[in-house]
């Protein structure tokens, strides 16, 4: 049975920082390129930020680059999201996700992927 656990989020003044991490039972996480989504009430999933299999390409959305940062390290089946100058506009349920085949130019397309965490809730307050 597949798990994806994320984890570290919380309340945070703005400016402040975060870091999420995302793990998996029943799944190498490795064979998979990895997704960070959120998702904020009333509003639609979009995708934060991407990451190939092997670490060696990463996307962001405009709305976090330069402040978000993706990671894995496969070795412990890991992922994470290393949120900076955080602002009360990234308050959201931030979700993991894994794409075991799929194209990374349409990587904000959620339904491509094939699994999914329950999500860590990130509070942002001014």
């Amino acid at each position: 049975q597949v798990q994806v656990v994320e984890s570290g989020g919380g309340l945070v003044q703005a400016g402040g920082s975060l870091r999420l991490s995302c793990t998996a039972s029943g799944l190498s996480l490795p064979d998979y390129a990895m997704g960070w989504f959120r998702q904020a009430p009333g509003k639609e999933r979009e995708g934060v930020s991407y990451i190939t299999w092997s670490g060696a390409r990463t996307y962001y959305a405009d709305s976090v680059k330069g402040r978000f940062t993706i990671s894995r390290d496969n070795a412990k089946n890991t992922l994470y999201l290393q949120m900076n100058s955080l602002k009360p506009e990234d308050t959201a349920m931030y979700y993991c996700a894994a794409m075991r085949w799929g194209d990374y130019r349409k990587w904000t397309r959620w339904n491509d992927y094939n699994y999914w965490g329950q999500g860590t809730q990130v509070t942002v307050s001014s």
